[in-house]
């Protein structure tokens, strides 16, 4: 595993290995066990999209493996005036044992692959999200033990989130079912993907999406960069909230999961939120413990 790119890229075990990985990483930081396997190494870090948990999550974790990180915004680096992204690429792998980046098209993250000779990580791009998936995967065995006839369910926007889910969920052996508008429907490879590998359904119909769900999933309905459309996305996703009367359609302790942050209220209501709210931010903790056993096999 040269870099992360999208869940597309992952093998099953390959899936699998990072979660193991994750799972010890984790154990080690909770009992105090120092792990530094990328003592010395520097990772790049490039946003074009604003964070909290990407940011955060991936300084600290480079910290806690004896690494250093560096924050680069477009607004300081000659990629957001224009240089060619296989320029950057060149010459930041002189420089760095790895690059983060957060932006908007996947196919500058594919390029910064292509033409640099140094690790990649998809810190997230509108296409797809493999480090939260990886947390939301994570999050979910913690909770259930396996993923062995789960059930995952995905409510609203056909977006990054819904793309990574849909191939994470697959790829690790669970069902899946998406609910969401015609218009708003995932990536066309992601649902030929999906066809291919049976387990997967997507309906106009939250309740039957959830019937017998054992997790479900939704995200905000206007994504950063379409605030613009915001009116006419709560419009196209009335009916789509997960609530009290959704979940009384899937199984008795099914889990809720929110890659955050959440618009209370839109997607999901208050009462359901804060009623699975340790779930969610165990969700949210698992970003930091993914993205380390990510950085430990890229760039180890």
């Amino acid at each position: 595993m040269k870099h992360l790119l999208k869940m597309l890229d992952l093998s099953t075990e390959e899936i699998i290995d990072l979660l193991n990985l994750a799972d010890q990483l984790k154990y080690e930081r909770k009992h105090n066990i120092p792990h530094p396997h990328l003592q010395g190494k520097t990772l790049g870090m490039i946003f074009q999209k604003a964070s909290t948990r990407t940011r955060v999550s991936f300084e600290t974790g480079m910290v806690q493996l004896g690494g250093y990180p560096l924050f680069l915004s477009s607004n300081d680096l000659q990629i957001g005036r224009g240089e060619p992204v296989q320029d950057t690429a060149r010459v930041l792998s002189r420089y760095l044992d790895g690059i983060m980046i957060r932006t908007f098209a996947q196919q500058e993250v594919e390029d910064l692959a292509k033409y640099g000779s140094i690790p990649i990580i998809n810190g997230l791009t509108d296409f797809c999200h493999p480090c939260q998936v990886l947390a939301d995967l994570m999050t979910i065995r913690e909770y259930k033990g396996s993923f062995q006839g789960l059930k995952m369910c995905y409510i609203g926007d056909g977006n990054n989130m819904a793309n990574s889910l849909i191939v994470g969920g697959l790829k690790v052996g669970m069902k899946v079912s998406i609910a969401c508008p015609d218009a708003y429907q995932p990536d066309e490879k992601v649902l030929a993907f999906a066809r291919e590998n049976g387990g997967f359904t997507m309906t106009n119909s939250p309740i039957t999406a959830a019937a017998g769900a054992d997790v479900i999933f939704t995200d905000v309905w206007a994504s950063m960069g379409q605030e613009g459309e915001a009116e006419q996305r709560k419009i196209a996703f009335d009916g789509y909230q997960v609530n009290d009367t959704l979940l009384a359609a899937a199984n008795p302790e099914c889990m809720v999961q929110h890659c955050l942050p959440a618009h209370r209220g839109e997607e999901i209501t208050a009462e359901v939120f804060e009623a699975h709210a340790k779930e969610i931010f165990d969700e949210a903790e698992n970003r930091l413990h993914a993205q380390k056993a990510v950085m430990v096999k890229v760039m180890g």
